[in-house]
């Protein structure tokens, strides 16, 4: 196997060539590349769609979760996707996609003012009032206005409960061991990559679970 690198830019002959792997945390890390970095500071980590719906099913079926999914499509929203995975992101400080907590917003949304919203957004022309929309039992708010605040009015109390919900389920993926166990265990097994590259992600999951 050859590894063949293309230049963008002249290089002398002799000169050292450096190639980056780019600002990726660690599950990108090991899924392309095959490796991970203790302390990566661009971890990431995804709460996947399938998990939210997992949770709408605690409140009540899963065809009114659908639904209210569809709503939150039409509104123009999406969720990330890769390799028909369809997931939600969480950086590294800890910052959540708006996309969703506004899909929470929407589930959490009393029969009443779901069905509202439904009319309002079948009958309007275009979505791109579609916050201000969710939020206008509270605050007038369009897309275009500070991200910030649209975000805090969306964490409400029930959806602070979801969350927590969600880092519970997810945090539970990786077995009742305590972070720092897993820590010492990544210490001790350095010449074991795949055991190695496992607890580098249970330790982000943990580190992100618990902030």
């Amino acid at each position: 196997m050859i590894l063949e690198m293309i230049m963008v830019n002249d290089v002398r002959v002799g000169v050292k060539v450096f190639n980056t792997y780019g600002l990726m945390g660690n599950a990108a890390l090991l899924h392309r590349y095959g490796f991970t970095e203790a302390d990566n500071p661009y971890d990431i980590v995804n709460i996947d769609l399938v998990l939210v719906l997992q949770w709408s099913l605690t409140l009540f079926s899963n065809r009114n979760g659908r639904a209210r999914l569809a709503l939150w499509l039409r509104l123009g929203y999406t969720e990330c996707v890769s390799r028909n995975a369809e997931y939600f992101e969480i950086s590294p400080d800890g910052e959540l996609q708006v996309e969703l907590l506004i899909l929470l917003y929407i589930i959490l949304l009393k029969e009443d003012a779901f069905y509202d919203l439904d009319l309002m957004v079948l009958t309007a022309n275009n979505f791109n009032g579609s916050i201000s929309m969710i939020l206008s039992a509270k605050c007038s708010l369009t897309r275009d206005e500070s991200s910030e605040i649209s975000r805090d009015l969306l964490l409400t109390e029930s959806v602070c409960c979801a969350l927590l919900w969600l880092a519970d389920e997810r945090e539970s993926a990786y077995g009742l061991s305590l972070a720092d166990d897993d820590i010492k265990a990544m210490k001790s097994c350095m010449n074991d990559r795949k055991l190695f590259n496992s607890l580098v992600l249970r330790v982000s999951e943990k580190r992100f679970s618990k902030n």
